[in-house]
């Protein structure tokens, strides 16, 4: 699982150098701190996974045995966690460099960029444009998770398994480099806006796993083609997904039951929504099986007070909850 999302300390992943493919013990020997920032997004990429999959039969469970066999198989659920995972590393070293932790890089260099394009709206004509602020090298995020993600896919390039994990790595970096926001200061007199100072941003890493997971509901089957190089999507009439879709080649198991093979925790006492009709509601998340309404009494803090200066202090009240629950 080395360079997969599973490994997910740097300390760990730096101590198999001899198992890592040359990029990646390159990067641990000379810039080990990329390395902490690559464990940072992953671990940024898995929890964004497990809030867009709160709602489904598999949760993108932290479990480690299971997690390990879900990566083991070329299912649409695995299509998301490289893809997130990747999207994550590439977040996270970027935001690392805009904030000045990292001494190999830093803001975006606007010098060779064309002047940003004003938009039009009230009071905006004649207003003078010019880049400045520190804008996210979004590049310098997306090579060095090339860079470390891909490593090991790339050994085997004409695998068939490891070109879909290329590619969904790569629609994962995709999400965040193709969808940069302009972001802008006015400056002037008395509030005028004479000029207007504007820099590139990231998206919030929310958008980003948003934007995932509708490609998730939307990913192509494919096979290999002939020359085991090439993908094929699966079915007629399908055109061929482009570089922001996800792909996988076999189906997933239904997740309905524990089952250690396929990675499955099951859906057995797992919360659901009685009155839901989607992923969330009782009938499909509990496979058909039923659910038991529970009552549960939580702990939760209230009657919140500011004490001058500079105390925040609560009191405990109890909260009776009526839950589902699969059987």
């Amino acid at each position: 699982a080395v360079g997969s999302p599973l490994v997910m300390d740097p300390n760990s992943i730096c101590r198999k150098t001899k198992r890592l493919a040359g990029k990646q013990a390159e990067l641990c020997q000379l810039e080990p701190e990329i390395v902490q920032e690559v464990a940072k997004g992953t671990k940024l990429g898995v929890r964004e996974c497990q809030y867009q999959f709160r709602f489904r039969r598999w949760n993108c469970t932290s479990h480690s045995k299971y997690f390990g066999k879900i990566l083991q198989q070329d299912i649409r659920e695995t299509a998301f966690v490289y893809a997130i995972t990747a999207a994550g590393v590439s977040h996270a070293i970027t935001q690392a460099c805009s904030m000045g932790e990292l001494l190999q890089c830093g803001c975006e260099l606007t010098r060779s960029r064309a002047p940003p394009s004003p938009t039009a709206g009230p009071g905006m004509e004649g207003t003078a444009w010019e880049w400045g602020g520190c804008g996210d090298d979004v590049q310098f995020g997306y090579e060095k998770s090339q860079q470390f993600m891909d490593a090991k896919s790339k050994k085997g390039k004409n695998d068939i398994r490891a070109l879909i994990d290329l590619h969904n790595n790569e629609a994962g970096r995709l999400a965040v480099r193709s969808y940069m926001r302009t972001e802008c200061k006015c400056h002037g007199l008395s509030g005028s806006c004479t000029l207007r100072t504007c820099w590139q941003k990231m998206p919030h890493f929310r958008e980003v796993g948003d934007r995932l997971l509708e490609r998730f509901n939307g990913a192509f089957k494919v096979m290999g083609g002939n020359d085991g190089k090439t993908l094929i999507p699966v079915g007629d009439n399908i055109k061929p997904p482009d570089k922001q879709d996800l792909i996988y080649s076999a189906d997933s198991p239904d997740f309905c039951s524990a089952n250690r093979k396929t990675g499955s925790l099951g859906t057995r006492g797992r919360i659901c929504n009685s009155t839901a009709m989607d992923t969330s509601g009782c009938d499909l998340l509990c496979c058909g099986r039923g659910h038991r309404d529970e009552t549960v009494v939580l702990e939760e803090n209230c009657l919140c007070r500011f004490h001058w200066c500079c105390v925040v202090q609560c009191r405990k009240c109890s909260v009776r909850q009526e839950l589902s629950l699969c059987v």
